[in-house]
């Protein structure tokens, strides 16, 4: 009887490890796929830049925007100061990339991975990037003198992380976003506005119900409007403003004469801060146009910039009057 040839098993081995590697490298390109078709993986449709000259520039996909305007955007309308908002940027940019995950170490959730178990919030409040954002601000509201920590010890009174010393190496791009998305730097936030698939609500109506979600309960004074997620403790309310509807468009007053509002920015401050909220969010929300003190994005091939429009007509009496107005899409 003749022996079994040797090379018989090292054929099969090494059509395994062929196999193997090839399920690997499928397994890899599947994934590169979906991050580049769900905005992940280099897919970028927004930037801020600097508003100093210098040259520095971050730029990242219009779900991370929309997620850090809505930080931002609860941190000011809570009184919260641009320090404070620069920290909530950092931890959310090392704790979750600004994405808003279902999933973390344990049962950590959302923006700033918060644990249930821990007392956060139920998953659900968790998982709403406003609810996230309030009940990380409530929580920094309680470290003493957290604007005169470094930015490292202030994250992590508030985080309890197992890595501390990360969030530092967010803190220059935080204090990026958080000029801009706090209306400190005017004219610095575009984004493409390429629609989003997943977006379930357009039109003035929706856009006056993500204010509300975003801004605070106070941010528009109408009767009926909806409150998205569920509300946290606020140290002070924000201003209050009222928004008009004509057709597709949402005029937003901004307007307070001299006097700075809760977290101590002037009328032009908290106007830019509106009008780049709003670009940020024209994806999800298909906003086409946002015009704010003589300058406009529009969606489209010059989304890349603000252009300066003219003074007369509307645009000089949204100008004079301090309104920022947001034009839909269909």
């Amino acid at each position: 009887m003749s022996e079994p040839s040797p090379t018989r098993p090292k054929r099969r081995g090494r059509l395994y490890r062929f196999a193997a590697a090839l399920l690997v490298l499928c397994g890899v390109a599947a994934y590169l796929v979906v991050q580049y078709i769900t905005g992940g993986g280099g897919a970028r449709g927004c930037k801020v830049v600097s508003a100093s000259g210098r040259g520095q520039s971050y730029e990242f996909t219009p779900e991370q925007a929309a997620n850090a305007a809505t930080i931002a955007a609860v941190g000011t309308g809570r009184g919260m100061p641009r320090r404070a908002v620069t920290i909530a940027l950092a931890t959310a940019l090392q704790e979750s990339g600004l994405r808003n995950i279902e999933h973390g170490d344990r049962d950590s959730l959302g923006l700033f991975q918060q644990r249930p178990s821990q007392g956060w919030g139920t998953e659900r409040q968790i998982m709403d990037p406003a609810y996230a954002a309030g009940i990380f601000y409530a929580h920094l509201a309680k470290v003493p003198d957290y604007t005169g920590l470094p930015l490292t010890v202030a994250a992590q009174r508030v985080q309890r992380s197992g890595y501390p010393e990360a969030y530092a190496k967010h803190e220059p791009d935080a204090e990026l976003l958080a000029a801009a998305l706090t209306g400190h730097a005017a004219a610095a936030l575009t984004c493409d506005g390429r629609p989003q698939r997943s977006a379930s609500a357009t039109g003035p109506d929706a856009v006056r119900t993500a204010l509300v979600r975003d801004f605070g309960r106070d941010a528009l004074q109408e009767t009926g409007a909806e409150v998205g997620g569920t509300p946290v403790p606020s140290p002070s309310p924000s201003p209050s403003v009222t928004a008009t509807a004509h057709g597709r468009t949402v005029t937003v007053p901004v307007s307070e004469g001299a006097r700075a509002d809760a977290s101590g920015r002037t009328e032009r401050e908290r106007g830019w801060q509106l009008a780049q909220w709003a670009v940020a969010h024209s994806s999800a929300l298909r906003i086409e146009r946002v015009s704010y003190a003589g300058r406009e994005w529009t969606v489209g091939s010059r989304s890349d910039q603000w252009r300066s429009v003219r003074s007369d007509g509307a645009a000089g009496a949204e100008k004079s009057l301090g309104a920022v107005r947001i034009v839909t899409g269909q």
